[in-house]
């Protein structure tokens, strides 16, 4: 998954002008071309997806002659890459065949009527039986219906500096069984190597969200008995008011910031901060901890642009822990991206051949590698090639077996947005755990139609 945020009003409003011409004369003007959408890196370093899918445009046009792949990428931060996706999607004049979505924004596409269901296609294509159920999940509308082919998925744990853990004196194997492991972990650091940053956790509007799922939802689904989804009761189909948990989830962030274990504040709302952590607080031996996802590797590899052969050797990798211990003792959630077809795509059906092609086993297993992604095929998964390909990839793909999926229903994106405005309260120090809480519920209360239950 690469986290997104709110584009504001403004923001929103000077790339719909923009956005409009994205896709020339519109997907529908040559019934031989593919138009195939996707979020460019703003990086220009970072060519993972550009090489990629300019070699299934190869294999593609080479298997179907007369057919012309034509790759629309979308170069912008990742919440303004939204906007311009959902604007280029409400207009045959303007919509691509194809399209990239996260899972986080899916649903809210699927109510407004964007994109096009593709059971019909699915039910004739033997490879869809490959892909894990929760995979599958992550692409389905409230209807029942699935609107999207993942292309991977993702987790979350913590990445430690080796080398600054045996300068504080720190274990190489480090396993936190607990919060205050973690906490005690980093004033440890805090005390013995100043001038590094003992952890970073993602917090605030800026970096969207990032804050919520890897940092806030990783806390809050470590709290209570893991019996049920702390944000969203399935049952009465409401979401849930801050509570304990959440209470507790913000006091976490709050400790972080309020004793410097953490980064400046002006650099944890900075919304550049995912590529300084990536880029160059890691690398650079400037962080001692991050709790981050399991992509991070492919900023690193060969051909990168930021290649650090020794990542490898200088990070350890360890399963963020429950709460207080408590089973099943950690704690990951995932998300993910898939292809869609919008609903006023020209050639629906070309844009099919194309996913096809890029969800061959031998493609799929290549773009795993190539992003540092988990596979949601069973038959990659088991593949050794696969598991050996890269440091890490176990350790990420068995954190599948504990992980969560956000309840990402039509509403979750103001749901976390609420959740953001809470954590960069406690942040900065604006306001207090329960004051952020209480607001957090109200915020709730008005993005959900109070649509509300207490627990």
């Amino acid at each position: 998954m690469r986290p997104t945020a709110a584009a504001t009003p403004l923001v929103a409003l000077v790339l719909a002008s923009t956005a409009l011409t994205a896709c020339g004369g519109g997907s529908g003007s040559d019934p031989d071309t593919v138009k195939v959408s996707f979020k460019q890196s703003t990086d220009n370093s970072i060519k993972v997806m550009d090489t990629y899918l300019a070699d299934i445009k190869r294999q593609f046009e080479k298997a179907h002659p007369g057919k012309k792949v034509e790759l629309v990428p979308i170069k912008a931060p990742d919440s303004e890459y939204y906007t311009k996706l959902q604007q280029m999607l409400r207009s045959p004049k303007t919509a691509p065949d194809l399209v990239y979505e996260d899972t986080f924004l899916i649903n809210s596409d699927i109510t407004s009527g964007y994109l096009k269901p593709l059971d019909p296609y699915l039910a004739k294509w033997r490879d869809w039986d490959r892909f894990i159920d929760t995979a599958k999940a992550a692409a389905k509308g409230e209807d029942g219906k699935t609107y999207g082919v993942p292309d991977g998925t993702d987790t979350r744990g913590l990445w430690f500096n080796k080398d600054i853990f045996a300068r504080a004196g720190l274990p190489a194997d480090w396993q936190p069984k607990t919060w205050n492991d973690v906490l005690s972990a980093a004033r440890t650091i805090k005390k013995k190597v100043p001038g590094v940053i003992p952890l970073n956790a993602y917090t605030g509007k800026p970096v969207g969200e990032a804050a919520t799922m890897q940092t806030f939802e990783m806390l809050l689904y470590g709290t209570g008995d893991g019996s049920t989804d702390p944000l969203y009761d399935k049952s009465s189909k409401k979401w849930i008011a801050g509570g304990k948990g959440f209470e507790d989830a913000l006091s976490f962030v709050e400790t972080v910031y309020r004793e410097k274990l953490g980064p400046d504040v002006s650099d944890a709302l900075d919304p550049n901060v995912m590529t300084r952590v990536r880029g160059e607080w890691l690398p650079q031996g400037k962080l001692a901890i991050a709790l981050d996802g399991s992509w991070l590797p492919q900023d690193w590899l060969p051909g990168s642009g930021h290649e650090w052969p020794e990542w490898s050797r200088t990070l350890g990798l360890a399963a963020m822990p429950t709460q207080n211990g408590q089973a099943p003792g950690k704690v990951s959630m995932s998300g993910g991206w898939t292809w869609s077809i919008p609903a006023k795509a020209g050639n629906p059906d070309l844009a099919f051949e194309f996913i096809k092609t890029m969800q061959t086993k031998a493609n799929a297993q290549k773009w795993y590698v190539a992003n540092s992604g988990i596979a949601v095929r069973e038959d990659v998964a088991e593949d050794p090639a696969y598991v050996d390909a890269q440091p890490g990839i176990k350790f990420f793909t068995d954190l599948v077996a504990t992980t969560h999926y956000r309840p990402a229903y039509p509403a979750y994106p103001k749901v976390s947005t609420a959740v953001q405005e809470a954590m960069e309260g406690v942040t900065t120090g604006d306001t207090s755990v329960k004051e952020a809480t209480s607001s957090y519920t109200d915020a709730l209360k008005d993005a959900t139609d109070n649509q509300v239950v207490e627990r």
